[in-house]
Protein backbone atom coordinates (compact mmCIF):
# COMPACT_ATOMS: atom_id res chain seq x y z
CA UNK A 1 0.00 0.00 0.00
CA UNK A 2 1.30 3.43 -0.88
CA UNK A 3 2.34 5.83 1.86
CA UNK A 4 -0.19 8.50 0.90
CA UNK A 5 -3.51 9.02 -0.83
CA UNK A 6 -4.10 11.35 -3.75
CA UNK A 7 -7.57 12.09 -4.96
CA UNK A 8 -8.01 11.27 -8.64
CA UNK A 9 -10.26 13.23 -10.95
CA UNK A 10 -12.65 10.29 -11.27
CA UNK A 11 -13.47 10.59 -7.56
CA UNK A 12 -14.13 14.30 -7.59
CA UNK A 13 -17.60 14.41 -9.13
CA UNK A 14 -18.72 16.90 -11.77
CA UNK A 15 -18.36 20.61 -11.19
CA UNK A 16 -21.20 21.87 -9.03
CA UNK A 17 -22.24 18.36 -8.04
CA UNK A 18 -22.82 17.66 -4.36
CA UNK A 19 -20.85 14.66 -3.15
CA UNK A 20 -23.09 12.66 -0.83
CA UNK A 21 -21.69 10.81 2.16
CA UNK A 22 -23.41 7.49 2.91
CA UNK A 23 -25.12 7.34 6.28
CA UNK A 24 -22.99 4.37 7.26
CA UNK A 25 -19.85 6.51 7.07
CA UNK A 26 -21.23 9.49 8.98
CA UNK A 27 -21.20 7.93 12.44
CA UNK A 28 -19.16 4.76 12.02
CA UNK A 29 -17.80 2.30 14.48
CA UNK A 30 -19.80 3.08 17.62
CA UNK A 31 -19.13 -0.37 19.08
CA UNK A 32 -15.46 -0.33 18.08
CA UNK A 33 -14.97 3.12 19.56
CA UNK A 34 -16.56 2.19 22.88
CA UNK A 35 -14.46 -0.97 23.16
CA UNK A 36 -11.25 0.94 22.48
CA UNK A 37 -12.20 3.70 24.92
CA UNK A 38 -12.54 1.09 27.68
CA UNK A 39 -9.22 -0.51 26.72
CA UNK A 40 -7.18 2.64 26.00
CA UNK A 41 -8.94 5.79 27.27
CA UNK A 42 -5.89 8.03 26.81
CA UNK A 43 -5.73 7.11 23.10
CA UNK A 44 -9.44 7.42 22.33
CA UNK A 45 -10.81 10.02 24.73
CA UNK A 46 -14.48 9.56 23.69
CA UNK A 47 -17.19 6.95 24.01
CA UNK A 48 -19.15 8.09 20.94
CA UNK A 49 -18.11 9.07 17.42
CA UNK A 50 -18.24 12.75 16.60
CA UNK A 51 -21.42 13.84 14.83
CA UNK A 52 -21.88 15.06 11.27
CA UNK A 53 -22.72 18.47 12.75
CA UNK A 54 -19.32 18.63 14.45
CA UNK A 55 -17.62 17.45 11.25
CA UNK A 56 -19.24 20.31 9.33
CA UNK A 57 -18.12 22.77 12.00
CA UNK A 58 -14.58 21.41 11.86
CA UNK A 59 -14.31 21.88 8.08
CA UNK A 60 -16.23 25.15 7.87
CA UNK A 61 -14.11 27.85 6.23
CA UNK A 62 -11.07 25.61 5.75
CA UNK A 63 -11.31 25.53 1.94
CA UNK A 64 -10.14 21.93 1.75
CA UNK A 65 -10.95 21.99 -1.96
CA UNK A 66 -8.06 24.43 -2.45
CA UNK A 67 -5.50 22.56 -0.33
CA UNK A 68 -2.67 20.51 -1.78
CA UNK A 69 -1.76 18.60 1.41
CA UNK A 70 -4.21 17.75 4.21
CA UNK A 71 -3.33 15.73 7.32
CA UNK A 72 -5.76 14.16 9.76
CA UNK A 73 -4.35 13.35 13.20
CA UNK A 74 -6.25 10.84 15.30
CA UNK A 75 -9.13 10.07 12.91
CA UNK A 76 -10.42 7.33 15.22
CA UNK A 77 -13.21 5.54 13.37
CA UNK A 78 -13.44 8.18 10.64
CA UNK A 79 -16.16 10.61 11.73
CA UNK A 80 -14.33 13.43 9.92
CA UNK A 81 -12.43 11.42 7.31
CA UNK A 82 -15.27 10.90 4.85
CA UNK A 83 -16.11 14.61 4.94
CA UNK A 84 -12.48 15.57 4.31
CA UNK A 85 -12.08 13.17 1.40
CA UNK A 86 -15.31 14.41 -0.17
CA UNK A 87 -13.99 17.98 -0.23
CA UNK A 88 -10.45 17.38 -1.51
CA UNK A 89 -9.62 18.55 -5.02
CA UNK A 90 -8.16 16.23 -7.69
CA UNK A 91 -4.46 15.66 -7.08
CA UNK A 92 -4.55 16.67 -3.41
CA UNK A 93 -2.59 14.55 -0.93
CA UNK A 94 -4.16 13.18 2.24
CA UNK A 95 -2.23 11.67 5.16
CA UNK A 96 -3.94 10.01 8.12
CA UNK A 97 -2.18 9.20 11.40
CA UNK A 98 -3.86 6.76 13.79
CA UNK A 99 -1.84 4.99 16.45
CA UNK A 100 -4.68 2.78 17.72
CA UNK A 101 -4.52 -0.50 15.80
CA UNK A 102 -8.23 -1.37 16.01
CA UNK A 103 -9.25 2.06 14.72
CA UNK A 104 -6.63 1.95 11.97
CA UNK A 105 -7.92 -1.42 10.74
CA UNK A 106 -11.50 -0.13 10.81
CA UNK A 107 -10.51 2.92 8.75
CA UNK A 108 -8.68 0.83 6.16
CA UNK A 109 -11.82 -1.21 5.61
CA UNK A 110 -13.96 1.91 5.45
CA UNK A 111 -11.60 3.69 3.03
CA UNK A 112 -9.62 1.00 1.12
CA UNK A 113 -7.60 3.55 -0.87
CA UNK A 114 -6.32 5.42 2.17
CA UNK A 115 -3.13 4.33 3.96
CA UNK A 116 -3.38 4.81 7.71
CA UNK A 117 0.00 5.57 9.28
CA UNK A 118 0.36 3.83 12.63
CA UNK A 119 2.75 6.22 14.28
CA UNK A 120 2.81 9.09 16.75
CA UNK A 121 1.84 12.56 15.57
CA UNK A 122 5.27 13.72 16.77
CA UNK A 123 6.64 11.92 13.68
CA UNK A 124 4.60 14.08 11.29
CA UNK A 125 7.59 16.07 9.89
CA UNK A 126 9.45 12.83 9.13
CA UNK A 127 6.31 11.25 7.67
CA UNK A 128 5.88 14.21 5.31
CA UNK A 129 9.52 13.92 4.26
CA UNK A 130 9.20 10.21 3.51
CA UNK A 131 5.95 10.79 1.61
CA UNK A 132 7.64 13.39 -0.55
CA UNK A 133 5.28 16.21 0.32
CA UNK A 134 6.20 19.74 1.28
CA UNK A 135 4.62 21.88 3.95
CA UNK A 136 1.08 20.96 5.00
CA UNK A 137 -1.84 23.26 4.20
CA UNK A 138 -4.36 21.92 6.73
CA UNK A 139 -4.20 19.69 9.80
CA UNK A 140 -7.48 18.34 11.17
CA UNK A 141 -7.14 16.81 14.63
CA UNK A 142 -9.40 14.49 16.58
CA UNK A 143 -6.80 13.88 19.30
CA UNK A 144 -7.99 13.87 22.94
CA UNK A 145 -5.81 16.81 23.94
CA UNK A 146 -7.31 17.16 27.42
CA UNK A 147 -6.18 13.59 28.21
CA UNK A 148 -2.52 14.42 27.52
CA UNK A 149 0.00 15.77 30.04
CA UNK A 150 1.49 19.19 29.34
CA UNK A 151 4.73 17.81 27.90
CA UNK A 152 2.85 15.64 25.40
CA UNK A 153 0.55 18.48 24.37
CA UNK A 154 3.60 20.63 23.64
CA UNK A 155 5.45 17.90 21.76
CA UNK A 156 2.55 16.94 19.50
CA UNK A 157 1.43 20.49 18.82
CA UNK A 158 5.02 21.49 18.07
CA UNK A 159 5.27 18.77 15.41
CA UNK A 160 1.98 19.90 13.85
CA UNK A 161 2.95 23.57 13.87
CA UNK A 162 6.36 22.80 12.42
CA UNK A 163 4.80 20.88 9.53
CA UNK A 164 2.37 23.62 8.49
CA UNK A 165 3.20 26.16 5.82
CA UNK A 166 3.08 29.85 6.77
CA UNK A 167 -0.61 30.70 6.96
CA UNK A 168 -1.50 27.02 7.26
CA UNK A 169 -4.58 26.01 9.23
CA UNK A 170 -5.00 23.75 12.24
CA UNK A 171 -8.43 22.74 13.57
CA UNK A 172 -9.37 20.61 16.53
CA UNK A 173 -12.27 20.36 18.95
CA UNK A 174 -12.85 20.25 22.69
CA UNK A 175 -15.80 19.14 24.76
CA UNK A 176 -17.59 22.11 26.29
CA UNK A 177 -17.91 20.54 29.74
CA UNK A 178 -14.15 19.94 29.96
CA UNK A 179 -12.93 23.31 28.69
CA UNK A 180 -12.85 24.86 32.16
CA UNK A 181 -10.78 22.12 33.78
CA UNK A 182 -6.99 22.56 34.09
CA UNK A 183 -6.01 20.36 31.08
CA UNK A 184 -8.51 22.19 28.86
CA UNK A 185 -7.36 25.62 30.01
CA UNK A 186 -3.73 24.58 29.59
CA UNK A 187 -4.32 23.44 26.02
CA UNK A 188 -6.23 26.62 25.15
CA UNK A 189 -3.33 28.72 26.46
CA UNK A 190 -0.85 26.60 24.51
CA UNK A 191 -2.77 27.22 21.29
CA UNK A 192 -2.59 30.95 21.93
CA UNK A 193 1.17 30.81 22.44
CA UNK A 194 1.77 28.60 19.41
CA UNK A 195 -0.38 30.09 16.64
CA UNK A 196 -0.66 33.59 15.22
CA UNK A 197 -4.45 33.50 15.40
CA UNK A 198 -6.89 31.30 17.32
CA UNK A 199 -10.69 31.38 17.08
CA UNK A 200 -13.27 29.42 19.03
CA UNK A 201 -16.55 28.41 17.41
CA UNK A 202 -19.98 28.39 18.93
CA UNK A 203 -20.98 25.25 20.80
CA UNK A 204 -22.09 22.38 18.58
CA UNK A 205 -25.02 21.05 20.57
CA UNK A 206 -25.76 18.25 18.12
CA UNK A 207 -22.82 16.21 19.38
CA UNK A 208 -22.38 13.81 22.29
CA UNK A 209 -21.17 15.50 24.39
CA UNK A 210 -21.54 19.08 23.07
CA UNK A 211 -18.28 20.47 21.72
CA UNK A 212 -16.70 23.50 20.10
CA UNK A 213 -13.98 23.97 17.49
CA UNK A 214 -10.63 25.70 17.75
CA UNK A 215 -9.62 27.25 14.40
CA UNK A 216 -5.94 28.24 14.31
CA UNK A 217 -3.68 29.86 11.74
CA UNK A 218 0.12 29.67 11.66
Amino acid sequence: MSCLWRRESSLAGREGETVSIPEATRTPGRGALLREFVRRPTQIGAIAASSAALARAMLSGLDCDQAQVVVECGPGTGAFTSHILAELSPGATFLAIEINEACAEFLEKLHPGVAIHRTCVSELPELCRKAGVGAVDIVVSGLPWAAFPSSQQQRLLGAIHGSLRPGGRFVTFAYSHAAGFPPGRRFSALLGRTFAAVERSRTVWRNLPPAFVYRCRK
